[in-house]
């Protein structure tokens, strides 16, 4: 199953605009960068998301993956655990994201798994690891997202 892009209004979250993600996390909307990156949900809930995404395509001109594609990847999961997190009629805005990028992945898919460190009423932090197809870190990423009321 793939994502499909589902029109957002900016001030909702995802619990208000898919029905039943819960049985099939490929409902999940994660918008046209995610899309274009071929950002991929396979796991997701508000203390642990999981998600892949292709290294081809997503490369810097040395054949090696962007930097920016793992942060990107990292930002999405962590969204979307935070967005779970704050439920219904509140969403989730990325505040503040870091990447340490640890060693290169040049060729077929990397994984990221968010990990819920800290969920309050007004923030939520997500530790988000990223690997490549042998299961090595290529990325450790942080993400603390900001809850708001729509």
């Amino acid at each position: 199953m793939t994502n499909q892009a589902l029109p957002l209004d900016p001030l909702q979250d995802l619990p208000d605009q898919v029905a039943d993600f819960s049985t099939d996390p490929g409902l999940i909307p994660l918008g046209r960068l995610a899309e274009r990156l071929g950002i991929r949900i396979l796991e997701a809930g508000p203390d642990r998301v999981v998600g892949t995404m292709p290294v081809d395509g997503n490369q810097q001109p040395y054949g090696l993956l962007h930097g920016g594609a793992s942060a990107a990847l990292a930002e999405s999961l962590g969204s979307i655990g935070a967005a779970l997190h704050a439920g219904p009629g509140r969403y989730a805005v990325g505040v503040d994201l870091n990447a340490t990028h640890h060693r290169p992945a040049v060729s077929g898919h990397v994984t990221g798994v968010a990990t819920a460190v800290f969920r309050g009423r007004t923030a939520a932090t997500y530790e988000i690891a990223v690997t490549d197809d042998a299961g090595k870190r290529i990325s450790s990423c942080r993400l603390t997202c900001m809850l708001r009321d729509a």
